[in-house]
């Protein structure tokens, strides 16, 4: 397995990589109170079964390719093949670095890939100097919550109509760069 700079994405390798989503027993609950002009936000975890699926679109794989081009974004090749990604992007206007989107093939999850695409995508934020990476999930997908954490992305923030879907909540995570 090797890590490597993401080229231009021709194609549409996610066709064959299984399934795209998560499924999961677990997921974070947002409660929120105002009172006097102040909010408290709630995050806790229940025990409410959620499964999502996606499809990679043409018009995404557009979008994925504009950050792609811009050189920030890293590959996992298993045997000369494509087998996950970690797409980023390096914003400067708040000297962050921006990861847009992570996808491992479905068969070669739980191999260590995603740990190597976050570990390449730190080395290329400090080589950047930016000061943090930033990265936007939802509540549903305790899975990716729980790895951000272990590679030590704390949640900052949340936007509780970002998505159309009621259920999904964004949770903005965040890793200070040292």
């Amino acid at each position: 397995m090797e890590i490597r700079r993401l080229q231009k994405l021709t194609f549409d390798p996610t066709l064959n990589w299984g399934h795209n989503g998560y499924t999961t027993n677990i997921r974070y609950v947002v409660s929120s109170i105002e009172v006097g002009g102040s909010f408290e936000f709630i995050l806790k975890e229940k025990a409410l079964p959620y499964n999502k699926i996606w499809e990679t679109t043409s018009e995404d794989l557009e979008e994925l390719n504009t950050i792609i081009e811009q050189g920030n974004s890293f590959g996992a090749y298993v045997d000369g093949e494509i087998a996950g990604w970690i797409i980023c992007e390096q914003r400067i206007w708040n000297s962050s670095f921006y990861i847009e989107n992570i996808l491992i093939n479905e068969k070669y999850r739980r191999q260590g890939i995603g740990i190597m695409l976050i570990k390449s995508a730190i080395k290329e934020a400090r080589k950047l100097n930016s000061r943090v990476i930033e990265l936007e999930t939802q509540n549903t997908n305790y899975p990716a919550i729980q790895f951000y954490r272990r590679m030590g992305f704390n949640i900052t923030g949340l936007n509780t109509r970002l998505y159309e879907n009621a259920e999904e909540i964004a949770l903005f995570m965040t890793l200070d760069i040292e």
